[in-house]
C-alpha cells in the first residue's frame, strides 16, 4: 500500500512570495553600488565619503590591495554593517514574535523595510544613503521570521521541503535582482542629476507590494494558546541576544533536554564556521576572477548568474523533495563538495577547472543552507521556534559580517592559492563535526 504524501501548507507558498518580492528589492542594488559610489563621490557634501574613503584606503594598503578594488571593499564595509545589523536584530524579532504572533513583527519588519527605500529616494548624500541601509539592516528579520512561520505550519516530513522554498526564493532573488539593478546600472551611466530615485523608487514599490500581500494573505500561524506568555519570559535578557557566547550557548533557549541542547548548540558552530569561510571566500571570487582571470563587470556578473541557476535548479528539482531521513544526510554530502569546490577555485589556472569548482560550490550550498535549518527548526517547543530560528540567523549574519573582512586581509597577504586551500582546509571542521555520533 503507498504511503499518503503530505501536502506543503499554502502558507510555505504566501511566505516564498513575499520573500522572493523582498529579496527582487535587496539584490538589485548590488550591480549598482559602483555608480552610487562614484555619484556620492561628486556629489556628497556631508564630508562622510572623504571620511570614509580614508578609513577605506587605509584597510586597502594595509592588505595591499589594488587602488581599483577600493569600490569593492566600499561595497564589502555596506556589506558587513548590514549583516552585523542582522546579527543584532533577528534573534531578538524571533523571540518577540514568540509572544505576539508572526503577523504583526512580520509587518512591522516589512514597513521598516519600505521605509528604508523612501530613504534610499532622498538619499541625495551619503548619510541618508547609509542611513537607509542601516534602517534596511535592522528590520531584516523578515527572513529568520519566515523560517519561524515555516517551521509553524510544517510537520516533520514536510518541513525539509518548506525551508527548500527559502532556498529556492534565495536563489530566484539573487538572479533576477541583479540582473534589474545591471539595467538600471547600464542606463545610469546616460544620466545626470539624481538618478538613483528611479531605481530606487523601483525598489520601494517592490516593497510596498510585499508588504500589502503579506497583511492580505497571510493567517497568523502562532495561535496564542501556543505563544510564549510575555515578552520579558521569551527574550530573557538582552544580553542573551547581543553576547555572542550566550548566542552560541543558546541560553535563550529553554526547557529542551541536555542531548537536544547539545546538538543544537554544536549544529550552531558548524553553521557559524561554515558560513564564516564560505562568505570570506564568496567575497573574494569577486577579486580572484578580475585579478586571475581578467574577467570584466559583466563576465563576473554571467558567472552569479551561473552559480544562482545551478542552486535554484538544485533547490528546486532535488532538495525540496528530500524525505526527512535524508536531511542530515544530504547537509554532510553538501559540506563534503565545498572542500573540493575550494580547493578547484584556488588551483584554477583556467575557465574548466575555475567553473567546475563553482558547479560543485553552488550544488554544496543549494544542499547545506536549507538542510542545516531544517535541522534547526526541530529544535524548541513551538513558543520558542522564533528565538531558535533568529539565534541561527543571528549566526549567520555575524559569519557574514567578519568572514569577508578576514578573507580579504588573507587574500591580499598571502595570495588567492594559499587563502582558498586553507578554507578548504578549514571547511574539514564542520562536517567531520556534524558527521561526529553523539
Amino acid at each position: 500500500m503507498s504511503q499518503k504524501v503530505e501536502k506543503i501548507s499554502p502558507t510555505v507558498y504566501i511566505v516564498f512570495m513575499s520573500l522572493l518580492l523582498d529579496l527582487l528589492a535587496f539584490t538589485m542594488i548590488l550591480p549598482l553600488l559602483p555608480s552610487l559610489l562614484e555619484y556620492y563621490k561628486i556629489n556628497d557634501t556631508t564630508g562622510l565619503y572623504s571620511w570614509l574613503s580614508r578609513r577605506i584606503q587605509f584597510f586597502q594598503e594595509f592588505v595591499g590591495a589594488p587602488e581599483k578594488y577600493n569600490s569593492v571593499l566600499f561595497g564589502g564595509f555596506l556589506g558587513s554593517m548590514f549583516s552585523f545589523l542582522q546579527f543584532l536584530v533577528s534573534p531578538i524579532v524571533g523571540g518577540v514574535s514568540d509572544v505576539v504572533g508572526r503577523k504583526k513583527v512580520m509587518v512591522t519588519c516589512l514597513i521598516g523595510i519600505s521605509t528604508s527605500y523612501v530613504l534610499w529616494c532622498l538619499s541625495s548624500n551619503l548619510v541618508l544613503f547609509i542611513l537607509a541601509r542601516f534602517l534596511g539592516g535592522i528590520s531584516k528579520g523578515n527572513v529568520s521570521l519566515s523560517m519561524a512561520i515555516i517551521a509553524d505550519v510544517s510537520t516533520m516530513s514536510t518541513r525539509g521541503k518548506g525551508m527548500a522554498f527559502v532556498g529556492i526564493a534565495f536563489s530566484l532573488g539573487f538572479i533576477v535582482g541583479p540582473l534589474i539593478g545591471a539595467i538600471f546600472a547600464v542606463w545610469a551611466k546616460k544620466k545626470v542629476g539624481n538618478w538613483f530615485i528611479v531605481p530606487a523608487l523601483f525598489a520601494l514599490l517592490l516593497s510596498l507590494a510585499d508588504l500589502i500581500f503579506f497583511i492580505c494573505c497571510f493567517k497568523e500561524t502562532l495561535p496564542e494558546e501556543k505563544r510564549a506568555k510575555s515578552v520579558k519570559t521569551s527574550l530573557k535578557s538582552a544580553k542573551s541576544f547581543i553576547n555572542w557566547k550566550d548566542l552560541f550557548q543558546f541560553k535563550a533557549v529553554t526547557g529542551l533536554k541536555p542531548s537536544d541542547m547539545f546538538e543544537l548548540r554544536r549544529l550552531g558552530r558548524v553553521y557559524f564556521v561554515y558560513l564564516f569561510i564560505y562568505s570570506g571566500l564568496e567575497f573574494t571570487l569577486t577579486f580572484l576572477t578580475h585579478h586571475i582571470f581578467n574577467y570584466n563587470s559583466m563576465q563576473q556578473g554571467w558567472m552569479f548568474f551561473s552559480i544562482g541557476v545551478t542552486m535554484a535548479l538544485m533547490q528546486g528539482g532535488y532538495v525540496r523533495r528530500i524525505s526527512p531521513q535524508k536531511i542530515k544526510p544530504t547537509a554532510i554530502c553538501g559540506l563534503w563538495i565545498i572542500v573540493p569546490s575550494f580547493v578547484c577555485v584556488g588551483l584554477a589556472q583556467g575557465p574548466l577547472l575555475l567553473y567546475f569548482g563553482l558547479f560543485l560550490f553552488a550544488v554544496s550550498t543549494a544542499m547545506v543552507v536549507p538542510c542545516i535549518m531544517t535541522m534547526a527548526s526541530e529544535h524548541g517547543k513551538d513558543n520558542q521556534k522564533g528565538t531558535v530560528m533568529g539565534i541561527f540567523r543571528s549566526l549567520g549574519a555575524l559569519a557574514r559580517a567578519l568572514g569577508p573582512i578576514f578573507a580579504s586581509i588573507a587574500f591580499w597577504s598571502v595570495g588567492s592559492k594559499i587563502t582558498y586551500l586553507c578554507g578548504a582546509l578549514g571547511l574539514l571542521w564542520p562536517v567531520l563535526t556534524l558527521t561526529k555520533k553523539l
